[in-house]
């Protein structure tokens, strides 16, 4: 995972790989507009000094997650990481999220931002590999915490759909549950290995991958595997505070992005049933996990504006509109700002720790010669 080649990494986060989700997104933003606008249901929202201050809110909601990953890879690395180079890899890593497959996300290049930042590579991929098992683990906790809590019909069954049929029908919950037995699987395999016997897991996997069908990816399972070793010996000998903290770190992080949703909706509309639709969120999260496109762009915005439409208090002709108009300013405030601030830091940095080494590597050469 960490010897990603340098043209490789460059070719992951060139900024003009933005087109591809807004080009996504905006298509399938025009062809849900003209199919609410044909059912005459377009509604405009009421912008006013309460609207303004809950998308403030909301705002302050996403930079409380990135501080929370921020504080967690700082925990991880014990501070060697100062709080711009966290904020550096931080955006980076969401940036790359932003332009891959849900299935794909910025883990793979991520060893290689904490690694041009001052860690080697052995420690950058048991961080990665660490904050990958922390954010799962989230997800594994939480998702049969609120089903035991709520219930699945409160969860899974919406006023505006699936009338007549039972919630455990309802395709939504059938995906929830797709993406929630990954991560479960995942956060069994990394928890068994890092916690218990490194070398049985990375032994298996290097097995699975030897098989004919699996044998073009070997060469990345053996190196995963030898991650989950060196992660464990680092990892396995901290103490019960360290892993608090982290803990603590990745539960703000995570959860403050889940009040985004209610900010907003508060914004324009009186709405009940918050902790509900903190949960919504969360399970909606789980759903685009197996989201094909870059980003979850066009995928999140259909999700979001079925999922959620239940809590918005209007008549019900008017309800698809208003859904679709708070979709996307959820994706305003939650998803574009990354694929901007990636434009802006991943020039620089890739000319910083690549181009401008490349070129004096030339003249050094050359001045030899």
């Amino acid at each position: 995972m960490a010897e990603l080649k340098q043209q490789d990494v460059i070719r992951r986060i060139r900024p003009r790989n933005i087109i591809l989700p807004i080009v996504i997104g905006l298509i399938i933003v025009a062809w849900l507009v003209s199919r609410e606008l044909s059912k005459e249901s377009s509604y405009e929202l009421s912008f006013n000094s309460r609207s303004l201050l809950f998308i403030g809110i909301a705002i302050c909601c996403m930079i409380f997650r990135d501080l929370g990953y921020m504080i967690r890879i700082r925990i991880l690395t014990e501070n060697d990481l100062t709080w711009r180079k966290a904020f550096r890899v931080i955006m980076l890593w969401e940036f790359t999220s932003a332009i891959s497959p849900s299935t794909i996300g910025g883990t793979a290049v991520a060893v290689v931002f904490i690694h041009k930042e001052g860690l080697n590579v052995g420690r950058a991929s048991s961080v990665v590999l660490i904050t990958s098992f922390l954010d799962e683990l989230y997800f594994v906790i939480m998702f049969p915490a609120l089903f035991f809590l709520m219930s699945g019909e409160k969860l899974f069954m919406q006023d505006t759909m699936m009338a007549g049929r039972p919630w455990y029908f309802n395709e939504l919950f059938l995906i929830a549950m797709v993406g929630y037995s990954i991560k479960l699987i995942w956060v069994l395999l990394v928890g068994y290995g890092m916690f218990f016997n490194p070398w049985g897991l990375s032994n298996l996997i290097i097995r699975v991958f030897k098989l004919r069908l699996l044998k073009r990816w070997k060469d990345a399972a053996e190196k995963a595997g030898d991650d989950i070793v060196k992660s464990s010996l680092q990892f396995r000998q901290k103490s019960f505070v360290f892993w608090l903290k982290a803990s603590l770190a990745t539960f703000l992080s995570w959860s403050a992005r889940y009040w985004v949703a209610n900010a907003i909706l508060v914004a324009f509309f009186s709405v009940k049933g918050h902790f509900l639709l903190f949960a919504r969120q969360l399970i909606m999260w789980i759903m685009m996990l197996i989201s094909p496109t870059p980003g979850g762009s066009g995928i999140a915005e259909i999700i979001f504006s079925r999922y959620l439409a239940d809590f918005i208090p209007l008549e019900q002709q008017h309800i698809p509109g208003a859904a679709l108009a708070i979709a996307l300013i959820w994706r305003a405030i939650s998803y574009y700002p990354y694929l901007i601030a990636g434009a802006i830091i991943a020039p620089g940095w890739v000319n910083r720790n690549f181009l401008s080494k490349k070129r004096g590597e030339k003249v050094i050469k050359k001045e030899s010669d």
